[in-house]
């Protein structure tokens, strides 16, 4: 027993020293500038830029639909010259080409909610997990709206109805579809033009300073809302985990700037 422990002695004293030499390299090593870390907890604000593209699908849904039902009515329902239709139309027919030019409109709505998604899961990773939230239901609403609007006109095609009732029931469907789908892209550029205007900091910064400036007021808890099924409660556990990840972020870089002013 005394040789083994004549024998470990030299190897604790140098685990020891390595640890001690570790340390002191760690205290005596160079401080970060205190800019250096206020410019990282402070983080430059990014705008969503996705309003652009929602009023720029609006023009396009607008101009569709007009166009359409001039389609329609001049060439469909041959309330005009049957020439002019002709010769800018070909062997097309009227309706066939208001259904491809509804089909590439459901594209462009497909992808645009695609940008929509990609930009936003952006915004949630810089923290701003609230916004997340309150757009979440609007980001698919009009590409809900498009598709449904492809099932409707499916089925009156599938019917085989008289030509006249057919144009007129595609032009009532393209219309009821603008008038449902375009106050849902105002609103959401509205929402997004006024989240891209505050340039709020994310929300951990917002809930340090509301802590901060309230004396004895509990601190909310950012991602939990009412609710009791199983959908919202892994939301809510999914909000929290993210805040408390951009939680730790700052605490560890506040720690160091403490550090460094020490």
């Amino acid at each position: 027993k005394t040789t083994l422990e004549t024998d470990l002695a030299p190897t604790s004293s140098l685990v020891d020293m390595s640890r001690s030499t570790e340390e002191d390299s760690l205290v005596d090593g160079p401080l970060i500038s205190a800019d250096v870390l206020h410019s990282a907890i402070s983080r430059e604000f990014q705008a969503v830029p996705t309003p652009c593209h929602a009023a720029l699908l609006s023009l396009l849904h607008v101009v569709y639909v007009v166009l359409s039902m001039c389609v329609a009515l001049l060439c469909v329902l041959e309330f005009g010259e049957k020439d002019v239709c002709a010769s800018i139309l070909g062997n097309v027919r009227g309706d066939s080409v208001i259904v491809f030019g509804k089909v590439c409109l459901w594209v462009l709505v497909l992808l645009f909610t695609g940008c929509v998604q990609h930009h936003h899961s952006q915004a949630r990773r810089r923290g701003y997990l609230r916004f997340y939230r309150q757009t979440q239901g609007l980001k698919h609403l009009t590409l809900t709206v498009h598709s449904a609007g492809n099932v409707i006109l499916l089925v009156v095609l599938a019917s085989q109805l008289s030509p006249t009732l057919q144009t007129q029931m595609l032009i009532g469907i393209l219309g009821a579809e603008l008038l449902f789908a375009l106050p849902c892209l105002i609103y959401y550029t509205v929402q997004v033009m006024r989240f891209n205007r505050e340039r709020a900091a994310p929300d951990v910064s917002q809930e340090e300073d509301s802590l901060s400036h309230s004396v004895g007021s509990l601190p909310r808890e950012t991602g939990f809302r009412e609710g009791s099924n199983l959908h919202e409660v892994v939301e809510k556990q999914a909000d929290l985990i993210e805040y408390l990840k951009q939680h730790n972020t700052l605490l560890s870089k506040r720690l160091l700037n403490l550090s460094a002013q020490h």
